[in-house]
Parts: C-alpha cells; sequence; structure tokens
C-alpha cells in the first residue's frame, strides 16, 4: 500500500480498524481528540461502533462490556481522563479482558496544559489502578509506529487477555508523517471465552470478583504468570550504537529521536555516546539495560517529566554504574544541544586532558 501522509492521532485510528476493532467509546480531551474524530469516521464505513460517551468513566465501562463480548475494542485520553479510566482499568485487568487505550500524554499535574509531557508513566506502566495488575504499554517514538504499535498492541491484548496501552507523549500524536499501513483488514472470530448471547456461550463468565481468599490468591497468580511470560516474551526496544558505548542514553517517544541527534554530535566530540530506546514499557528492556553495564560507565535518562522511568533504569542497573538524569516538563521539549551539554557533562570525569581541550575548542 502507498504511503500516506497522516497525523499521528488519525494513524492509530485507521491501524486500529485494520486491525479488527469494531468499538470505540471515548470522551474529547486535547491533545487525543482527533482520535474520537477519526474513530467517528472510519469506525462505521468498517461496520463497527463509535460512541461519545457521556465521561471517561462511562467510557470505560462500555469497553468492559463490548470485550466481553469478544469485540476488539478500544478507547483514548489524555492524563485527567486516563485518571478517571483507573478504577475500570483495574477491573479489565481483573477480568482479563483485552482492549487497548491510546493516552497521548499532556502536562501536569491536575488541568496542567496541552503541551506535550511523559507525565503518564507512573500511573500507565504502574497500573494506577487498584490490586496486583499490570498493563502491557507500547512506546511509538514515529507515527509509522503509531500505526504499526496500535496493531501490535491488539494482538498482544488478546495473546495476555489484558489491556494495552500505546503511550505517547503530544508531540508525537500531532505531527504528521508518511505512513505505510497493513495492505488487509484482520477479521478475527470471537474468542472462545466471549459472552455471545448463545447457548454455546452460556457457560462462559466475565468477572472479577472471588470471594474466596484462596481463589482470590489463585487468580493473582494466573495473572502475574501471563506477565511473566510477557517479560520473557515481548520485550521490544532499540540500540543504537551501544556496542562501545561509555554514555548509554535512554529514553523513549519524541525524546529518543532528539537522542538519536545527540548521539551523533557527542560522537563527533569524541564521546562515545548510544541510545537504547524502550519500545515496550512494561515488560521493560531490564535485561538489556543491565547486560550493557558490562562497558557502559554511565546512564543518562532523558525524560519529559521530573524522572519517572528513571526509577525503572535504576532498578534495572542495581547500582552497577551511576544513572544520571536530565527532564523538561509543563510542555517544554528539550533541544538537542542542552541534552548534549548534559552528555558533555557527565562525560567529564572520565576523559582525560586532550579531549577537555578538544571539547573545549568545539564549544
Amino acid at each position: 500500500m502507498a504511503k500516506q501522509l497522516i497525523k499521528g492521532n488519525e494513524a492509530i485510528v485507521k491501524a486500529a480498524v485494520l486491525a479488527g476493532c469494531r468499538a470505540y467509546y471515548g470522551y474529547p480531551i486535547t491533545p487525543a481528540s482527533e482520535i474520537a474524530e477519526a474513530a467517528a469516521h472510519y469506525l462505521p464505513l468498517a461496520g463497527g461502533t463509535f460512541l461519545q460517551a457521556e465521561s471517561e468513566v462511562a467510557a470505560i465501562n462500555m469497553i468492559y462490556g463490548a470485550a466481553g463480548a469478544g469485540v476488539r475494542a478500544m478507547t483514548a485520553s489524555s492524563g485527567p481522563g486516563i485518571s478517571l479510566m483507573q478504577e475500570g482499568l483495574s477491573f479489565l485487568a481483573g477480568a482479563e479482558l483485552p482492549c487497548v487505550i491510546a493516552d497521548i500524554m499532556r502536562a501536569g499535574p491536575g488541568l496542567g496544559n496541552i503541551g506535550p509531557e511523559q507525565g503518564d508513566y507512573f500511573q500507565v506502566v504502574k497500573g494506577g489502578g487498584h490490586g496486583n495488575y499490570r498493563a502491557l504499554v507500547l512506546a511509538p517514538d514515529s507515527v509509522q509506529e503509531m500505526a504499526d504499535l496500535t496493531a501490535l498492541a491488539f494482538e498482544m491484548a488478546d495473546k495476555y487477555r489484558n489491556p494495552v496501552y500505546v503511550l505517547a507523549d503530544g508531540y508525537i500524536g500531532q505531527m504528521m508523517e508518511p505512513v505505510e499501513f497493513a495492505n488487509q483488514a484482520i477479521e478475527p472470530p470471537p474468542p472462545d471465552w466471549a459472552v455471545l448471547g448463545t447457548a454455546e456461550s452460556r457457560k462462559n463468565l466475565i468477572s472479577s470478583i472471588f470471594i474466596e481468599p484462596e481463589s482470590q490468591e489463585h487468580h493473582v497468580r494466573h495473572m502475574m504468570t501471563k506477565y511473566h511470560r510477557a517479560e520473557r516474551e515481548d520485550v521490544r526496544f532499540e540500540s543504537v550504537q551501544t556496542e562501545d558505548a561509555d554514555i548509554v542514553l535512554v529514553g523513549y517517544g519524541i525524546i529518543a529521536r532528539i537522542l538519536k541527534s545527540v548521539v551523533e554530535m557527542a560522537r563527533e566530540r569524541g564521546v562515545k555516546a548510544g541510545l537504547l530506546r524502550p519500545i515496550t514499557l512494561y515488560p521493560f528492556p531490564t535485561r538489556a539495560i543491565r547486560a550493557l553495564c558490562g562497558h557502559a560507565a554511565t546512564f543518562g535518562v532523558v525524560e519529559m517529566s521530573t524522572g519517572q522511568m528513571v526509577e525503572d533504569v535504576r532498578l534495572a542497573v542495581e547500582g552497577r554504574c551511576p544513572v544520571e538524569f536530565y527532564g523538561r516538563s509543563g510542555g517544554v521539549v528539550p533541544t538537542a544541544e542542552e541534552i548534549l551539554a548534559f552528555v558533555l557533562e557527565i562525560a567529564k570525569p572520565a576523559w582525560p586532558a586532550s579531549i577537555l581541550e578538544e571539547v573545549a575548542i568545539h564549544d
């Protein structure tokens, strides 16, 4: 299929429809509103359902109903709306219902503003609802990946019977880039566990309540087994010039794209920098990061937040080498130049005098 110039938010919906999504329930919020607008256009064309709910609370519970009936369903929002969905996310995870949630992050806390940020990491990656559950989380860094990872999200949701997030900053949601979509739409059959209103599915039960403590514990252990499987089978990341890197930068979303430029700029100045970009924020590429501790002197984590993913990097490193952090918030996107200054600063202790003089000349 020929490439199309398309906005990130719209690419999510087109990819979802091609992946067999036939139900969208949501409530508009900037910078994610174009997702609802596109869903209102594309879902009816595919014989699906679009409904603007009265609130995000209503929307996530409609997702519960559609998913329980075996329909591939999705919703989308941004920070404040995602907060309102958290009880429903816990119910979906507890009932083992697959669905996809797109979170196009804006600045917070509270109402914040509509600038791009990455402050929803804790809420999404750590599970913002109650109880022992995890959501699987995919983090695109381009409009092409907005499409590709949305399709993957539906596959992973069905594979693990679990909610899956597509977590993108507002920058990725709003930018336009050429995208190549799948050539053929998928029409998955109803799963055998779904409640279809038929005699054959009458035995199926969709519920997250287990009255007996032992039964609840057994269910939680079953869920943990799924998550451990995901940690073995579905970790995804991109590695750029990490083989000989003394400083390994870690970032996702739009930050990762900036960091690719920073890596080149640093190497031009004699600093061996590399990049590890997590694509799955959960399951997190813990082993890949830990493996780099053998030769990396320092990790530098860059986020559009006051520091959230950096905690997972520190857990992965386990104190083997320093982990430094640089962040901007409030909707401010850091420049390559300011991140380069951060990289050069943390590299200084390991530099011989000759390199320090060379960097001073470049600067």
